[in-house]
């Protein structure tokens, strides 16, 4: 006789297997519904970069929070009613997007120098900026935005090498 013999039930030993399926299942279930909730909380959270040509080309989210950087145009900055409404473009030397903030502007923010503004492009084209970060010192640009001034420029300067104007 075989001593590893199962001498229980079928019924009962088809219990135990179920009962053993169920907690595999109900395991890999948990875990699916933590890497759901995970990835869902990331993505929410990623907030992306673009460049004032790839917010013109339609390429930055719709609806969606993302980062605009580029130049602040020279000219364009404004303060409206009380101080803290504020008006200016965010250029890329080859194409410019207009941005409205509400709030203080960091100490570092000048006209011709580098920023980044975090917000969401309105349906008129006009960038609704939540938070705008300045340059802290005269070296430093964001990396994303200074690869995006360059491609920027290289392009504009390719237009006008084909006679594009400029």
């Amino acid at each position: 006789m075989n001593r590893f013999a199962d001498h229980r039930p079928a019924a009962h030993r088809w219990n135990a297997r179920r009962r053993r399926l169920v907690w595999i299942l109900a395991v890999f279930g948990c875990f699916g519904v933590a890497v759901a909730l995970i990835v869902n909380a990331t993505r929410n959270n990623l907030v992306f970069f673009y460049s004032p040509t790839q917010v013109a080309e339609r390429q930055a989210p719709y609806g969606r929070t993302f980062r605009i950087g580029g130049l602040v145009q020279m000219g364009s900055l404004h303060h409206e009613g009380d101080g803290v409404d504020i008006r200016f473009v965010v250029t890329d030397t080859a194409h410019s997007i207009p941005v409205v903030y509400h709030g203080v502007l960091p100490d570092m923010f000048e006209q011709g120098k580098g920023v980044v503004a975090q917000g969401r492009l309105g349906a008129n084209g006009v960038f609704q900026a939540d938070q705008v970060l300045a340059k802290h010192d005269a070296d430093y640009m964001p990396p994303d935005a200074a690869s995006a001034l360059q491609a920027a420029r290289a392009t504009k300067s390719n237009a006008v090498a084909r006679g594009g104007g400029g």
